[in-house]
């Protein structure tokens, strides 16, 4: 298939700004090597608009969190008329917003964790009677958990809200599950094997996803076929619920009883040496090249 002048998107102004850098390099040396003529571009350095004055033919989305990941970008391309990878406008829109997401899937009866919307007026410790200690304070609207916090007093949710808000007006505490963390990706119809994640840290936080490398990754994940197929189709469901496609990630917790519990998707996850989805795709064949020709392969305008 011939993809003509591709841009790479990579950067932009996102707090995950850093993480982007490496996913788009990475993802940019893997096209070249396959002969494709792939380009960085930067929007954060450059206007959208030189991707028509430029001829580009093609978009790699490889940008993160606000202003790539929740349909601000995707709106644009679709403007443009460049096909581009990922999900659409809505459904990365829909994805990004943790708030969204999970009342999307209450309505679809798919299994997420309690959770309580927090504002200045909130009663913090109402909230931490309610869906019990620890728990989890997230910003709806963030990726990479920059901004997160796991809270085991009370008396300190006031200040995980507080740490939150600085990156997301909307704020979320959630029921901590304890139990196996997973990650499903998500190439074109099929879910990928899943993979279990153990750190020593307190969660999976920005430190274990990136930097960390005590992190275990664990492929096959140790669960009976049985239930990583069921958990494969819940994450498809759980995708397509909110309309995602071409490519993304599902992660979701196993409580100690074996209950699945869906936390979030990502509908342009991580393309970095510590990353998920690439990582999965080795374990059914598909290298890291490959992988990055297929997901071009789905760009789509509209």
């Amino acid at each position: 298939m011939s993809f003509g002048k591709v841009a790479v998107l990579l950067g932009g102004k996102s707090a995950e700004r850093e993480v982007s850098l490496k996913s788009g390099a990475m993802v940019l040396a893997a096209l070249r090597s396959r002969g494709i003529d792939a380009r960085p571009f930067d929007p954060a350095e450059r206007g959208l608009d030189a991707l028509i004055d430029e001829r580009f033919d093609h978009v790699f989305v490889a940008l993160h969190g606000r202003f790539g990941e929740d349909g601000t970008v995707q709106g644009i391309l679709e403007w443009l008329g460049i096909p581009y990878t990922g999900s659409g406008v809505l459904a990365s829109a829909l994805a990004m917003d943790k708030l969204r997401t999970k009342r999307l899937w209450a309505a679809a009866g798919l299994p997420t964790p309690a959770y309580e919307l927090l504002a200045p007026g909130t009663n913090f410790r109402i909230v931490a009677r309610t869906l019990g200690l620890p728990l989890m304070v997230k910003p709806a609207s963030e990726g990479s958990s920059i901004g997160m916090s796991k809270v085991r007093e009370a008396a300190r949710v006031e200040a995980a809200y507080a740490c939150a808000a600085k990156y997301d007006p909307v704020v979320i505490a959630e029921q901590f599950i304890d139990g196996m963390e997973l990650t499903c990706g998500i190439l074109g119809e099929r879910a990928l094997p899943l993979i279990r994640l153990e750190t020593p840290r307190d969660f999976y936080d920005y430190e274990a996803k990136y930097v960390a490398d005590d992190t275990r990754y664990l492929i096959p994940c140790g669960l009976k076929p049985k239930k990583e197929q069921d958990l494969q189709e819940l994450s498809l469901a759980a995708f397509r619920a909110l309309g995602c496609r071409g490519w993304g990630r599902v992660d979701l917790m196993l409580n100690r009883r074996g209950r699945a519990f869906l936390l979030e998707v990502n509908t342009s996850p991580g393309m970095t040496d510590h990353s998920l989805v690439p990582m999965a795709a080795r374990a059914v064949g598909l290298s890291y090249e490959d992988l990055c020709v297929r997901i071009l392969e789905s760009a789509h305008v509209g």
